[in-house]
């Protein structure tokens, strides 16, 4: 069972949740082997502290916990932390340091530093995943990340889509996983701090200014005026009537 001191309403609450979106979507099957990505956020620190307590519903799993330094810190002291954490907690992990961020950022690639710093990042997870024999890869993708996303490929990518709670790839030899998928951001980040998780600040100099933080912003501020804009946002992921979209748009 879980200990007493995370029994609370509040992790009781994310729990149910989470396993809903596991059993809706099938993420983890009997003696699937979990890789959890842990970026040292409190999101991530939420999703492998949950993941790692009893379930009621969902069938037995194994744990690994992967953590890749993007390396703006040279003297790694954020990895430290997070590798003694992993370590007090028993966890099964890898720690890994890097040179992606500064590379991503470099002058040959100052157009789009997020992009290639997100792909060498999931590349170096997919080794590792192959490497442990790992079938599933856990994010910490929250509903709020996927409403923020929906909007990032409409208004940068010209198309419509978002993050999946249950993604295949590599022709089903792998899956990613976003247990968090019906839990919003602020329950998430509550939790975290409930609990005392070490969190280790972004070093990215581009995290203020990213696509992602201006609509953040952004529907921070329509929600001042409209307060379940990110509600009405989510149901409407669910609701797409395609009678309604043009069959075949001019290119213009």
């Amino acid at each position: 069972m879980a200990s007493e001191e995370k029994r609370t309403r509040l992790f009781l609450h994310l729990k149910k949740w989470l396993e809903k979106a596991v059993m809706d979507y099938g993420m983890i099957a009997a003696g699937d082997r979990v890789l959890v990505g842990v970026s040292g956020g409190m999101d991530s620190m939420a999703l492998l502290d949950l993941l790692n307590t009893p379930m009621i519903h969902v069938p037995s799993f194994s744990l690994t916990a992967v953590h890749i330094d993007p390396g703006f810190d040279p003297d790694g002291f954020g990895s430290r932390i997070i590798a003694a954490h992993l370590k007090e907690g028993g966890y099964d992990a890898v720690v890994v340091r890097s040179d992606i961020g500064p590379l991503a950022h470099s002058e040959v690639n100052r157009k789009n530093p997020c992009f290639l710093c997100s792909r060498l990042r999931r590349k170096r997870i997919f080794e590792i995943a192959a490497e442990r024999g790992c079938n599933k890869i856990a994010f910490a993708h929250h509903r709020d990340d996927i409403i923020e996303t929906l909007l990032i490929n409409l208004f940068y990518g010209r198309e419509i889509s978002t993050m999946v709670p249950d993604q295949s790839i590599f022709r089903g030899q792998l899956h990613i996983i976003r247990p968090l998928a019906y839990i919003r951001e602020e329950l998430v980040k509550k939790y975290a701090r409930e609990r005392g998780f070490p969190v280790v600040e972004n070093g990215c100099p581009t995290s203020r200014t990213s696509q992602r933080r201006y609509v953040k912003d952004l529907l921070d501020k329509i929600e001042k005026e409209n307060p379940g804009v990110r509600n009405n946002i989510w149901k409407a992921m669910g609701h797409v009537k395609t009678d309604y979209f043009p069959a075949k748009l001019g290119n213009l």
